[in-house]
């Protein structure tokens, strides 16, 4: 905890201590062993307090993991979207109602303008899950009103943008974990090690599916949904009508809907493939690091996206893997796909496969060992940041990690807009001699949410 927090910590404690004293000597009462933190319990006021911004598909997962958590207490929830409001709160009234002996709790405040949760003292973290387009502005803030964050990928917009991110939490010196759950999944950090120690030789290639980019929209103006904030939804972004494929009011049924229009995110590049792109980089070890060439399938002889780094390391972005295009491996069934969140690592002597939901895979064989157990990675996710609120230590998916792998994500957006192979400097982190992709490092935002 910070030492504003530890002061109030300090200051709670003291206060129920000079209750029991009180207590003690007027009458007597009886403190419950939750406000204590007797029977496994933990006492509220060493519970991190956390305020969820953005509560659509993604943000009803997050807060519904966090609800469970004993050391966490959501007390505030944050939307533009009426429905979307009510809905968590109902949520989290059934969640913590049913610890309580009455059965009811009203704990917590639901907010239009995240603004108000950020200027609460009593709130410890946030959770941002809105789209990308706010991530930048919102974490800034959030930093700077000393909140720690867990903020969902990609943490921006553009590549300007995630490096601001970057050196606002350091400065602040706040705990930022990057929705790349992926870093903390068993089978994916089972993979890691294992490459990392050099069980499959030496790994200078690594295989992640493919994603496209999305296009500018101009889909025609709809009717604004009753008590939708669409000002605000839009944020920092060019002023465009309502469309219900941006944004689904009330119940969502898709994940990213605003991302289909390159003003609100880049495609599938940025929302899903990151995710492989970051996984890659944990495995090759290039955390920190970026590629000094982008080359978009069809140029230069390339069958596929392609990051290439300063000590010749490749990370391929195919589906399937197609003999006289790509290097396949020994013991590879090119009719095996690489899934949407999986990575095939290839060194010169084996190959491990890794995906979602307890997918580990290898060649030799005998590399594997005892079959891996199925595990739930947002939960690991959560815990780890949790546990870095307490100690002060940076999470897997630190900040650092998410600006790399968000940036890696963006190069290879900015590659296939331009069409043609780019030459990358990771450490001025611009485009050589390439004005047209280095003015799309950056773009312009609406006042007052400039990063």
């Amino acid at each position: 905890m910070t030492s504003r927090q530890n002061t109030r910590y300090t200051r709670r404690a003291m206060l129920r201590q000079t209750a029991a004293v009180a207590g003690s000597i007027a009458a007597p009462w009886v403190i419950p062993a939750s406000a204590l933190g007797k029977d496994g319990l933990i006492a509220p006021s060493n519970r991190i307090a956390i305020g969820s911004i953005g509560v659509g598909t993604m943000g009803r997962g997050h807060f519904r993991i966090f609800s469970t958590y004993p050391d966490v207490q959501l007390v505030a929830v944050c939307d533009v979207d009426p429905w979307r409001r009510n809905a968590a709160t109902e949520v989290l009234q059934r969640a913590y109602g049913a610890r309580q002996p009455s059965g009811q709790f009203h704990g917590f405040k639901a907010y239009t303008d995240f603004r108000d949760i950020l200027a609460r003292d009593d709130i410890d973290a946030v959770i941002v899950v809105t789209g990308e387009r706010w991530h930048p502005a919102i974490s800034v803030l959030a930093a700077q009103a000393g909140k720690d964050i867990y903020c969902e990928k990609p943490i921006s917009l553009t590549i300007r943008q995630a490096r601001t991110m970057a050196q606002t939490v350091r400065r602040h010196n706040r705990v930022f974990q990057t929705g790349l759950q992926q870093r903390n999944n068993p089978e994916y950090r089972k993979a890691f090690e294992m490459v990392r120690a050099g069980r499959i030789g030496k790994v200078k290639l690594a295989y992640v599916s493919a994603s496209g980019v999305s296009p500018f929209l101009n889909l025609p103006a709809e009717p604004l949904p009753d008590g939708l904030d669409w000002n605000m939804w839009l944020g920092p972004c060019p002023e465009y009508p309502y469309n219900y494929r941006y944004h689904q009011s009330g119940q969502p049924k898709n994940v990213v809907p605003w991302s289909c229009n390159r003003a609100f995110g880049a495609g599938a590049m940025t929302s899903g493939l990151v995710h492989n792109l970051d996984s890659a980089h944990a495995g090759l070890q290039k955390d920190g690091h970026g590629p000094i060439e982008i080359t978009p399938a069809g140029v230069n002889g390339s069958p596929s996206l392609t990051f290439k780094y300063a000590d010749g390391t490749r990370i391929v972005s195919t589906t399937r893997l197609e003999k006289g295009k790509h290097v396949i491996p020994n013991g590879w069934d090119v009719r095996t796909p690489i899934t949407n969140f999986g990575v095939l690592f290839v060194g010169d002597r084996g190959w491990i496969y890794v995906a979602r939901f307890g997918t580990l895979d290898a060649y030799p064989k005998h590399l594997l060992g005892k079959p891996f157990p199925k595990a739930h990675s947002v939960s690991e996710n959560h815990r780890d940041w949790l546990d870095c609120v307490r100690t002060r230590r940076r999470p897997r998916a630190d900040i650092e990690i998410g600006a790399c792998s968000t940036i890696l994500a963006h190069l290879g957006c900015i590659a296939l807009w331009t069409g043609r192979a780019l030459k990358w400097d990771p450490v001025k982190e611009e485009f050589l001699d390439d004005h047209e992709a280095n003015a799309l490092r950056s773009r312009a935002t609406r006042a007052p949410w400039s990063v």
